[in-house]
């Protein structure tokens, strides 16, 4: 299980690692074709800031010779906003006081013909607050079972699960998992995650092993980017695909850095990434890791969006409503966070379009399952 191999490495040493790089360090790493973890360090390093130019041309050209000039379009669904967690930065906090929402199978199905009536969608993220009392394995089935007629692709984001229970949904029609382990800091994750089994911190970071022994087509993987150092979140993050891909070769992988917004429960990030470090790590990740799909969602500002999708990103959201039943506009509940690209489907497509890169609906059919 992953939990052994992070125990291996220490957070603070990490840290001080990444802090010494120097320029011929990064240097070093541009020169190579295939990096190492202490590579990847050097490109996420203060050192590297100096190094976007290069590191933009390597990751453009990288993600060219896998993916083409392509984004791949998804859309996500919430489901439920009801949640047993206590995670203080989540608008969806247990403790919060607002109506909770659980949709029903015919409230679910609408939202997948309001979702066709926006563009040709075929990517679904079907995503639930951590409730398995009242919206647990047996209701995510049924949800993926209703969705599997309008979409060829799905993807759920929700508590982890025991792996028979991913190996289940694999047979009703589910295609990838993804997953946020906010952070990585072992020693603090109890500060951010108090109660809830979302506090257990080897349940959720060994969920990427139990989602590879199911045989789930595609995991993805994220941190919260504002609530530790980032630059040591992300190397234990790269640290973990490393490990994946070793493991269970034959999955895919996706990994997203979504930055903290302010939440309902009025938490303030602790550490502010710029627009600049964000590019910066998405190359970086590009030249560590060539197959990788690195995605966006529209927490990001569409100038930001539109230009990373020619530097290293391959697939993004768009038309995203994060809040259950927001796409057919039942009665509105609590939003997840605040939306930055507002843009339609059909705007954000044309925006790529005029970057030179083709927008991508469909890359999976029902058949392949």
């Amino acid at each position: 299980m992953f939990s052994e191999e992070l125990a291996k490495y220490d957070w603070e040493e990490t840290t001080r690692q990444i802090q010494h790089k120097r320029p011929a360090d990064v240097e070093t790493a541009l020169g190579k074709e295939h990096l190492t973890l202490d590579d990847f360090m050097a490109l996420i390093s203060p050192a590297a800031a100096a190094y976007l130019e290069p590191m933009a041309r390597l990751s453009r050209r990288y993600t060219q010779e896998r993916f083409g000039k392509t984004i791949s379009m998804y859309i996500p669904m919430y489901i439920t906003n009801s949640c047993t967690n206590s995670c203080i930065y989540c608008g969806f906090n247990h403790h919060n006081k607002f109506d909770r929402v659980i949709l029903t199978m015919e409230q679910i199905e609408d939202e997948c013909k309001a979702i066709r009536a926006l563009g040709p969608f075929e990517n679904l993220l079907l995503v639930t607050g951590e409730n398995p009392r009242a919206a647990g394995v047996d209701y995510i089935e049924q949800a993926l079972k209703v969705c599997r007629p309008y979409f060829n692709n799905l993807t759920i984001e929700v508590m982890p699960l025991a792996s028979e229970d991913y190996y289940r949904l694999t047979q009703s029609g589910l295609n990838g998992v993804v997953c946020f382990q906010e952070t990585y800091n072992r020693a603090n994750y109890n500060i951010y995650h108090p109660a809830g089994m979302k506090s257990k911190f080897e349940w959720r970071v060994n969920g990427f092993d139990r989602m590879g022994q199911a045989g789930v087509h595609k995991i993805g993987m994220g941190v919260l980017i504002g609530l530790e150092e980032w630059r040591t979140d992300v190397t234990m993050m790269a640290l973990h695909l490393q490990y994946l891909r070793k493991h269970y070769w034959k999955t895919r992988y996706s990994v997203n850095f979504p930055r903290m917004c302010p939440s309902e429960g009025h938490f303030q990030p602790n550490v502010v990434m710029t627009d600049r470090e964000l590019a910066q790590l998405t190359f970086a990740f590009r030249i560590f890791d060539h197959d990788v799909d690195i995605s966006f969602s529209t927490r990001e500002k569409p100038s930001f969006r539109n230009h990373i999708a020619t530097l290293g990103a391959t697939s993004m959201s768009a038309g995203s409503k994060t809040d259950p039943g927001g796409y057919h506009t039942y009665p509105q509940s609590l939003e997840q966070f605040s939306v930055s690209d507002e843009r339609t489907p059909a705007q954000v497509e044309a925006d790529i379009r005029r970057e030179g890169y083709e927008v991508v609906w469909k890359d999976w059919d029902k058949i392949f399952d």
